[in-house]
């Protein structure tokens, strides 16, 4: 199995828009962050979790031509903004082939996606509009996205809002997450590859901080752990990097992680 992190930046990525702090400005690419996103293949399986804004450029910058789903953790548009350009995906082997893109997401943010993307909906659709196959998953259910067992991990991004994470084999990917569950963390027995996300160092409403984040992977105890959903207030990579414990990592863009583990299939 591969790891891709395609972005691993909060919802303004990194550098900000008109900041000067020495993270946005920095030399070092690894604190250069697009909008987190990642992209999983195993067993011929192609899977993107979240479709930002960055996705355009995110599927620019692997060169992939196909994909075989998308999972969406929640409805908030640094995770959902980029969908209309699965189209790409749609007509690249136009004629005579589209492919539609099945997308994999909660009710409450499958009922998002069709209110923003609309248009992918309508009955009489007008030509070009992105081919979507939206698929409402159980949260309380494994799924299956061609022969790959998939089991979602349920928490709380805040009061307000619940978000998704997902476990694929020995890999489990959670972002976004505030709180999550006894039951939920569970689910996670076994995983060897924990990603989690770590906002800064100082406590948020909505985000885990570093050592909430620190907190999860101990009571996981991965053999491996890589940080993500990063904003700029988290440091230099270079500085940050060496206070962590020696199995936790923080990603960057671009980096590929191989997962020798078996996959178990449905």
């Amino acid at each position: 199995m591969k790891l891709t992190f395609l972005g691993t930046g909060t919802s303004q990525g990194v550098p900000v828009i008109g900041c000067r702090c020495r993270v946005c400005t920095s030399a070092d690419r690894r604190d250069r962050r697009l909008r987190t996103s990642a992209m999983v293949e195993t067993q011929g399986v192609r899977l993107v979790i979240d479709a930002g804004p960055d996705f355009r450029y995110q599927m620019l910058r692997t060169g992939v031509r196909h994909i075989d789903g998308i999972l969406l953790t929640h409805e908030h548009k640094d995770h959902i903004g980029g969908l209309d350009d699965v189209r790409a995906f749609n007509f690249v082997d136009y004629p005579p082939t589209v492919h539609k893109v099945d997308i994999y997401a909660s009710p409450r943010t499958a009922a998002c996606v069709r209110k923003d993307f609309d248009y992918a909906f309508d009955r009489d659709k007008y030509r070009g509009v992105p081919e979507i196959v939206l698929h409402e998953i159980d949260l309380d259910r494994p799924f299956d996205v061609g022969g790959v067992r998939v089991v979602p991990i349920s928490g709380h991004h805040s009061e307000r809002f619940t978000v998704t994470g997902y476990r694929i084999g020995a890999l489990a990917y959670l972002t976004d997450f505030k709180t999550i569950p006894d039951e939920e963390v569970a689910k996670l027995s076994g995983v060897e590859v924990l990603v989690v996300n770590a906002l800064r160092f100082a406590p948020h409403y909505s985000h885990f901080n570093v050592e909430e984040a620190l907190a999860l992977i101990r009571r996981v105890s991965p053999r491996e752990a890589w940080l993500t959903h990063m904003s700029h207030d988290i440091g230099l990579q270079a500085v940050t990097e060496p206070t962590l414990p020696p199995h936790v990592h923080m990603a960057c863009d671009t980096l590929e992680v191989e997962i020798p583990e078996p996959v178990e299939k449905s």
